[in-house]
């Protein structure tokens, strides 16, 4: 990315400047700013960083140009002066804040400290504006920098030479050198280093094909904060040529169908008349709309608001012997506890299109547990000898109820059905789920059964780093619900969520490719997917929230680095992750690869094949995802055709490799509606078209993605 230095500006020529940077150094020491100024220039969307350097603060500020004072004293005042002026930067929003390695020990401290505990990237700069030193004392420098805490350093020098020049850059190849043998180093994106001076020029945009998250421009030549810097709009046109980001407002997302699924449901089980506001149809919605029409519930729609009356369901209280699930895992899961209580008769269930090749893994084991008889024309038997179910099955029940062992690890869609089928039960049961996966959805179930009447009770267990991390679900290692029996669903109102698992998607997009505003969230959600918040915070993307938890949220570009994550309670955001690590600088792990077998397609084979043939490395390493990638600028800087004459005609980085954008061409789907969503998203970086086999396979969760992908991406 490109990062504009602002100098000698008052607020407003600040607030103006902003509109055409994707990305900027606000220069505290030249700046006429009040700390009220500070405030609203550093509550900007756009990625800033706040510097303040302490010789220009001496030399600038009318209060320290009385010559009664020493000059052990003008340094003293001009010190507190930048650090007062840098912590409110901070406190107001500031992405980073830039010290120099000449500030008083103490005041650094102070400062990395707020830094780090509002979320500010801490940088440690070194200049040199005489010339540039021998290999090893650059490379000390930047050990020295990293000792006194830097998150990322900043070394830039004076070149009169290209050797000179050269020097600086090796500095890249031996930071991942030092990193490869295991040396605590600085890693891909971790170092922005570059030269002054005419002779320098060039590397100031070279360093972004070696790594480096961002380089520095002027806003124009007239206003250049350093010698050789470039004016934004020629580096922009020679780094980023022709490409044309996304930019994209009120992008409404459908509704959760993991919430109007289940809601749906109830109320189709529920004593009385209910109204679910905020409805988006897709292709499971409508299923569950047809099961409970098939459980006798009346379904009526009044534009975006369903008005079911329910069947008051209790304990046999229906004769159904066949019910047609269309192509939902979930709904499949949850009414098969659900009809083997509810029904008095053997119920067969039926399916349709990726539905009928998914195994039902674990589903016989659990069953069997509660007393559920099962079978199905077309089981198989697994690795240990017990069978695996697939559609079309049929069971029989009741459920036996009681206190009952289970194990969680296939996934948590029919605990929920167990949960919203044994308050049915004639008696009170106690589950213990060991190995708990996807949990967050077991408490959306515990969510929709409060709000029609039903009562439960739950608790999550697990060792020492689970008590200590405050309830990290990803540490949880077993749950107990306890359900009261004899219980019965009563009629609700409710106000559905808009979707994260389609969310996430659209910013992604905006992380990566440019801006993207999205409607329709709750940020107190207790959706699994809800955490593409953290994960595109972790990996540096900017985002914003206006008007409370369901005001919009904007996403826009900054420097993206590397990132880890345990995806096993969020499976479906696999395939979009992936796609963010392939245009973040450094190597990223995505773990919880296991989850993915058994979704619309095996996803996780499906993703390596995606990256692969888009040129970007991948590798499974047990139960983790490692994904190699770039930044969307190295991308660009690396395409063929896009590399620049200001070079020395070398698009090859001192790795050796020469990342360009992803390789279009034609990819399948394997029919599943993620991968088709992840794929577009991808197209955005891709060098030429990519074009999917199937596309309309999107309609299963979200008809409507492609008529806002196409606002996104025109």
């Amino acid at each position: 990315m490109i990062c504009t230095t602002i100098i000698n500006k008052d607020l407003k020529g600040i607030l103006e400047a902003l509109e055409s940077c994707e990305m900027a150094e606000i220069r505290l020491d030249s700046c006429d700013l009040s700390m009220k100024d500070i405030d609203e220039v550093f509550s900007s969307d756009v990625p800033l960083v706040a510097t303040c350097r302490i010789a220009d603060v001496m030399a600038g500020e009318p209060s320290l140009q009385d010559p009664a004072l020493s000059e052990q004293s003008r340094e003293i005042k001009a010190m507190q002066i930048a650090e007062r002026r840098l912590l409110r930067a901070i406190e107001a929003g500031a992405r980073y804040v830039d010290i120099e390695m000449e500030v008083q020990k103490q005041m650094s401290k102070r400062i990395r400290n707020a830094a780090h505990e509002s979320g500010t990237v801490f940088i440690r700069s070194y200049h040199d504006f005489e010339g540039t030193a021998s290999v090893e004392d650059l490379r000390h420098m930047v050990e020295k920098c990293r000792y006194h805490g830097a998150d990322l350093v900043k070394l830039v020098t004076t070149a009169h030479s290209q050797d000179d020049v050269d020097r600086v850059m090796s500095l890249y190849e031996w930071c991942r050198s030092e990193a490869d043998n295991g040396v605590e180093a600085l890693a891909d994106g971790g170092l922005v280093a570059f030269c002054m001076g005419e002779e320098g020029r060039s590397s100031r945009i070279d360093c972004l094909k070696y790594g480096a998250p961002y380089t520095y421009a002027a806003l124009s030549e007239q206003e250049a904060a350093a010698p050789g810097q470039w004016p934004c709009k020629e580096m922009a046109s020679a780094v980023y040529g022709g490409y044309r980001f996304v930019d994209a407002e009120s992008l409404m997302m459908p509704v959760s169908k993991s919430y109007a699924q289940r809601a749906i449901i109830a109320a189709a089980l529920a004593d009385g008349e209910s109204h679910l506001k905020g409805y988006t149809p897709c292709g499971d919605n409508e299923s569950a709309i047809k099961v409970a029409q098939a459980l006798g519930a009346d379904v009526k729609r009044d534009g975006t608001t369903l008005t079911i009356k329910g069947i008051s369901a209790s304990a046999g209280c229906l004769d159904a012997t066949e019910l047609h699930v269309g192509e939902s895992g979930l709904l499949t899961r949850v009414m098969i506890p659900l009809m083997a209580q509810i029904s008095g008769n053997p119920v067969t269930f039926t399916g349709e299109k990726t539905l009928l090749g998914r195994p039902l893994t674990g589903a016989k084991e659990i069953l069997d547990i509660f007393a559920v008889e099962s079978s199905c024309p077309s089981s198989t038997s697994s690795g240990q000898d017990s069978e695996v179910l697939r559609v079309p099955l049929t069971v029989k029940g009741p459920l036996k109820p009681g206190r009952t062992d289970i194990s969680g690890k296939h996934g948590s869609q029919l605990i929920s059905g167990l949960l919203m089928a044994l308050p049915f039960a004639e008696r009170n049961s106690t589950v213990i789920v060991h190995e708990p996966k996807s949990i967050p959805y077991m408490f959306i179930t515990l969510e929709i059964l409060k709000k029609f009447g039903i009562k439960t009770g739950n608790e999550m267990l697990g060792g020492r780093d689970f008590l200590e991390s405050n309830g990290d679900w990803s540490l949880c290692t077993e749950m107990v619900f306890k359900i009261k029996g004899g219980q019965k669903f009563n009629a609700a109102d409710i106000d559905l969520e808009g979707d994260w698992s389609a969310a996430a998607n659209f910013l992604v997009a905006g992380a990566i490719f440019g801006k993207a505003q999205i409607k329709g969230l709750d940020t107190t959600s207790l959706q699994a997917d809800l955490c593409i918040m953290d994960i595109l915070m972790d990996a540096g993307a900017s985002l914003s929230q206006t008007d409370g938890d369901r005001g919009d949220i904007t996403v826009q570009r900054a420097p993206l680095k590397s990132f880890s994550v345990d995806a096993s309670n969020c499976p479906d955001l696999f395939p979009i992750i992936s796609v963010l690590a392939a245009f973040c600088q450094g190597t990223s792990r995505l773990a919880g690869v296991g989850r993915l077998a058994n979704k619309e397609s095996d996803r996780a084979q499906a993703i390596v094949e995606m990256l692969t043939g888009m040129g970007v490395k991948v590798e499974i390493e047990g139960d983790e995802m490692v994904i190699e990638g770039h930044s969307l600028t190295r991308r660009l800087l690396g395409h063929k055709g896009g590399c620049l004459d200001c070079a020395r005609g070398d698009n090859t980085d001192a790795r050796g490799d020469s990342p360009g954008l992803l390789k279009g061409g034609e990819y399948t789907s394997r029919h599943d509606h993620r991968m088709v969503m992840a794929l577009k998203v991808a197209s955005l970086g891709a060098d030429s078209p990519i074009i999917i086999d199937d596309e309309a396979c999107v309609g299963k969760s979200f008809p409507q993605f492609h008529e806002i992908f196409d606002m996104l991406a025109r």
